[in-house]
Formats: C-alpha cells, sequence, structure tokens
C-alpha cells in the first residue's frame, strides 16, 4: 500500500470491496493479485487526482469498476518501468519472450 496517498484511511473500511474485486480475479484466473497491489493500482492510476470531499461509496464503485484488462496493463508498465531491460542483448530478449 501507498504510504502517502490521500485516499489511505479508507483502506481498512472497503476491505471486502477489495476482497470482492479479488475474488472476480481469481475466477477469472489472475491468482497473483493482492490487495495491496489493487490498492497500488488505485492510487496511482485511478486516483492521480485527489477528490478533496470523496465519499466511501465513490471509493467502493471505483474498486468494483476495475477492469481485469486495465490492471494488467499498468501493472505491465509499472514493470518495464522499473526494470532496465538491455533490448541489445539477446538473453534479455528471450527472457523477456518466455
Amino acid at each position: 500500500m501507498e504510504k502517502s496517498h490521500a485516499y489511505n484511511h479508507f483502506f481498512n473500511d472497503v476491505k471486502p470491496a477489495l476482497i470482492s474485486k479479488l475474488e472476480e480475479f481469481r475466477l477469472l484466473g489472475y491468482h497473483d493479485v493482492s490487495d495491496s497491489g489493487l490498492w497500488g493500482f488505485l492510487t496511482k492510476k485511478k486516483w492521480k487526482k485527489v477528490k478533496e470531499d470523496i465519499r466511501i461509496y465513490e471509493i467502493i464503485d471505483d474498486i468494483l469498476s476495475v477492469k481485469v484488462s486495465d490492471y494488467i496493463s499498468f501493472t505491465t508498465i509499472e514493470i518495464y518501468k522499473n526494470n532496465d531491460f538491455n533490448l541489445e542483448d539477446e538473453d534479455e530478449w528471450k527472457e523477456l519472450l518466455k
């Protein structure tokens, strides 16, 4: 969980919604997604712009409306941002294409 986002105080209150969304991900075959990973997606992507007077039902609606494809795309981009690939190295290409 990101430590300084304005909505972090909602985390424990909306945990049942996070668990529900994670169960949906697992039904679709995505077993490695965690509640902190999903929360990180929401804080970094969906809630980039903090709304000062946000209500808890809006937070829950955002959680339940997350699409698997959006989460996977975001995670893939984050992995590429955080890893330094030398795409001129043939071994790294093979690793990337596994």
